[in-house]
């Protein structure tokens, strides 16, 4: 449980968030951690995995390892290497395999590929601190790997640089895809997530896998979605991966990634709670603590769901705090757009009715709205400007004798 500044029992982190998860696999566990939370979650799985035991692929990189044994294997993740036991243990394979691996020498990318290689009655030599390919790469180079065979279980995704690498320094290389991945079956919610990050209405996107990130951004190119998505994503929308890795193929296409410093389910939600909190304005107007989040406000410990038109209304508002802003550049940012600046009034009635006070928005006369903050002083004029109307002519920053421009005390 959060606590507000004002000392008051606030909601999860998460609440009043809209959190995209695009993982097939262990997907309803990060769902369940992010609504945990208070998330409001919508699941479009990006990408679809190929049974291992149906995988044909699979099967002759284990035969050509059961004929040929390899000098060195490389395990890249845990439950990768456990699918790869399991899966030719299907095919009555695990006893030659098993013994082609145990005359070779083991690296293990990270301690879950450690465990699986422990698992399986096998010991690895060695495993980067960082648990990263770049330094199991750069581990073997250094030791070299002329006319080495070297078997490579893949994460999936090809690595094409990291085998490629060791191709050029005159290895022998055996890529095992472990595991692979094609496009989801049904894309319509991938569809839909990428409307809604292009509407505003997501502020974050998790991602558990690189192709996962890949598979989403070719959806966007498919559906002529990309150029508007890229330019939102990292930016608008926090792109929250779980590692480094992951993050690759948005990283090649310049949109800014974050991820925990533990590449773990777990640390991103940490993360990614951290993040959306930290970049939540809060604000004091009018007597109360406003915290804005995506589709919500936090007053005074309490989270008031907002609709999308007055949430935009409000955001822009909160950009210039205690400055009137005019009902032209309020309609631009309106969802849908127009041309009548009427919609402006109804939308600012609505945002008054979704925040339980009309004192939180202030009518200028002929010039606009504003947030009237808690600043001490009435910058923008006498308190004759405000049109309170009915409602607002009754309201708490009245009857507390407080500057109706600014919400300073007179």
């Amino acid at each position: 449980m959060t606590v507000t500044s004002r000392g008051a029992a606030g909601p999860p982190p998460l609440a009043g968030f809209t959190v995209g998860v695009t993982a097939a696999r262990r997907a309803d566990e990060l769902i369940t951690l992010l609504a945990r939370r208070g998330a409001e979650v919508l699941p479009a799985p990006a990408i679809r995995i190929v049974p291992l035991a149906d995988d044909t692929e699979l099967l002759a990189a284990s035969k050509m390892i059961i004929a040929e044994p390899p000098d060195i294997v490389v395990a890249t993740t845990g439950i990768g290497f456990r699918g790869w036991i399991d899966a030719v243990d299907v095919w009555g394979l695990s006893e030659p395999l098993l013994a082609a691996l145990r005359s070779a020498r083991m690296l293990a990318r990270g301690p879950k590929a450690r465990g699986a290689i422990r698992a399986a009655g096998l010991r690895e030599e060695w495993s980067p601190p960082s648990e990263c390919s770049a330094e199991v790469l750069e581990y073997l180079l250094a030791g070299g790997v002329e006319r080495q065979r070297i078997a490579v279980q893949l994460h999936g995704e090809p690595l094409p640089d990291f085998c490629a690498e060791l191709r050029c320094a005159g290895a022998d290389v055996v890529a095992v895809p472990v595991y692979r991945w094609t496009a989801p079956e049904d894309t319509g919610p991938l569809g839909r997530l990428i409307a809604a990050a292009v509407a505003g209405t997501v502020d974050a996107i998790t991602f558990t896998s690189a192709p996962a990130a890949a598979s989403l951004l070719a959806h966007a190119a498919a559906t002529g979605h990309l150029g508007e998505f890229e330019s939102l994503l990292g930016r608008r929308t926090v792109a929250m991966c779980v590692g480094p890795v992951t993050a690759g193929p948005l990283l090649a296409r310049d949109i800014p990634a974050v991820w925990p410093h533990r590449a773990r389910m777990g640390a991103l939600v940490y993360r990614l709670a951290e993040d959306l909190s930290a970049a939540a304005p809060s604000l004091p107007v009018a007597g109360h603590l406003m915290e804005l989040r995506g589709h919500a406000v936090v007053l005074d410990g309490t989270l008031r769901p907002v609709p999308p038109a007055p949430m935009a209304v409000l955001q822009a508002l909160a950009r210039r705090p205690g400055a009137v802003v005019g009902r032209p550049e309020l309609l631009t940012g309106l969802p849908g757009g127009g041309d009548d600046e009427h919609a402006v009034e109804v939308t600012v009635g609505r945002l008054r009715a979704a925040l339980g006070d009309p004192g939180l928005v202030q009518t200028v006369v002929k010039r606009g709205y504003r947030l009237p903050l808690d600043s001490g002083e009435c910058p923008d004029g006498p308190a004759d400007d405000v049109d309170w109307d009915a409602d607002d002519r009754r309201s708490s920053a009245e009857r507390s004798g407080r500057c109706p421009d600014t919400g300073a005390r007179a």
